[in-house]
């Protein structure tokens, strides 16, 4: 049984997630903690929950995902797992901070690749790897089947899709990796995007006007 805690943090107001295991293995997805103040609510959760950080997980590496990483990365040893294509986009990080006037610390150092069909195992549970781009390059998101959620970043929100205007973006890209990558998943499979509330594909299919 897995738990998925969100948190919204920066005036981008970016949807982070915990997702967690009952015997305390976590995961954080897209730390964007910007103030301290926000870095200090997601540390204080971890303690009080008693989770064991496993993985730092970027669906995608535009600024607002990945304000926090440096600090999640030496807080509690962890190294981000993102798509080999986003490795661009988190260098150029800093420089799009600069200029939406949110200059930020960026973490430099190693990643580790993830791919479609990877699995990270979180304890018992799998989180599988779907590649979604179009929104950014190497966009992921990741599928949990046995209790049917998916955490989907900028690819898919309630009655919208991720803008694809930005640097790398394409549209026609993100609509066909919709289609064929989430609208492929049971209607009733909840979806947790990057900004916004959560969702259902079942519900995206009948009322997404951009799909």
């Amino acid at each position: 049984m897995l738990n998925v805690h969100r948190f919204m943090f920066s005036p981008i107001q970016e949807n982070t997630y915990v997702i967690s295991t009952e015997d305390g293995l976590a995961a954080i997805v897209d730390p964007g903690c910007y103030f301290e103040a926000e870095r200090l609510r997601l540390q204080q959760f971890i303690t009080q929950q008693n989770l064991t950080v496993k993985y730092l997980i970027n669906t995608h590496c535009h600024l607002d995902h990945v304000f926090g990483n440096k600090f999640i990365a030496a807080t509690y040893q962890v190294v981000p797992h993102l798509h080999s294509l986003e490795k661009m986009m988190l260098s150029y990080a800093p420089t799009s901070g600069e200029k939406w006037g949110l200059p930020f610390e960026n973490y430099e150092g190693p990643t580790v690749d993830i791919a479609e069909g990877d699995i990270l195992k979180l304890g018992l549970d799998d989180l599988k790897i779907l590649f979604v781009p179009g929104h950014s390059p190497g966009h992921i998101c990741l599928y949990h089947e046995p209790q049917g959620f998916v955490i989907a970043g900028d690819t898919l929100f309630k009655e919208s899709i991720g803008r694809t205007d930005l640097p790398m973006g394409h549209h026609a890209t993100l609509v066909k990796a919709i289609q064929e990558k989430l609208f492929s998943l049971p209607d009733e499979t909840v979806v947790y995007p990057g900004h916004g509330e959560s969702t259902t594909i079942g519900w995206e299919k009948q009322h997404n006007p951009f799909m």
